[in-house]
């Protein structure tokens, strides 16, 4: 990989969440819920903006693609801590659920670690509407407060997207970056049975 292979404006926004994670980690350590929830909510919202920009100017890579998934493996590990340490009160009677959806996401990552020696880097389609849609919960309790059916959609799509995630991992032989969706993988598997025929 070349160096204007890498200095793409998308890996340089993730870049960005990258070096910050050690400043959301001392604001969580420091008690200091307002710059934590600012700093995090502006990660979010650049995590979308990289996206975008790499889609819309067609600067994806296997590079950015596996820089973005450390990056977001970052940004789940600093809000889930967040979480915990300021938003106990709210959490403590889903605790349970938090649990399963923590070891859900984590189990993405230990299989893929196991079958395949690397992070995940898919983006699936259920992962980025469940994303988006953690970020907006982030942003409402942070700002409004807690909200019980909020908090379920999340958890709900969430483990769904998990479970996804790990079908895939299961089915395919090799890793794979930027997969669409479980659909698109049976799609691909059916299609090349027929080939055979």
């Amino acid at each position: 990989m070349n160096k204007s292979d890498f200095l793409t404006i998308p890996n340089l926004i993730t870049s960005y969440r990258l070096l910050v994670s050690p400043l959301i980690l001392y604001f969580i350590l420091s008690g200091n819920e307002k710059l934590f929830a600012v700093f995090l909510i502006i990660n979010l919202v650049s995590d979308i903006i990289d996206g975008y920009i790499a889609r819309r100017f067609h600067m994806e890579s296997e590079t950015g693609a596996k820089l973005d998934s450390f990056a977001d493996n970052f940004n789940y590990l600093l809000a889930f801590t967040g979480l915990l340490v300021f938003k106990m009160d709210d959490l403590r009677p889903h605790l349970v659920s938090f649990i399963v959806f923590v070891s859900m996401m984590v189990l993405t990552v230990i299989v893929s670690l196991i079958k395949f020696r690397t992070f995940p880097s898919f983006h699936l389609y259920t992962t980025k509407i469940g994303g988006y849609i953690q970020g907006a919960f982030l942003i409402c309790l942070f700002t409004l407060g807690f909200y019980a059916p909020f908090y379920y959609l999340v958890i709900t799509l969430a483990i769904l997207g998990a479970i996804e995630h790990i079908a895939i991992q299961m089915i395919i032989p090799e890793m794979r970056s930027n997969v669409k969706g479980l659909y698109w993988i049976l799609k691909e598997i059916k299609a090349e049975k027929e080939k055979r025929k």
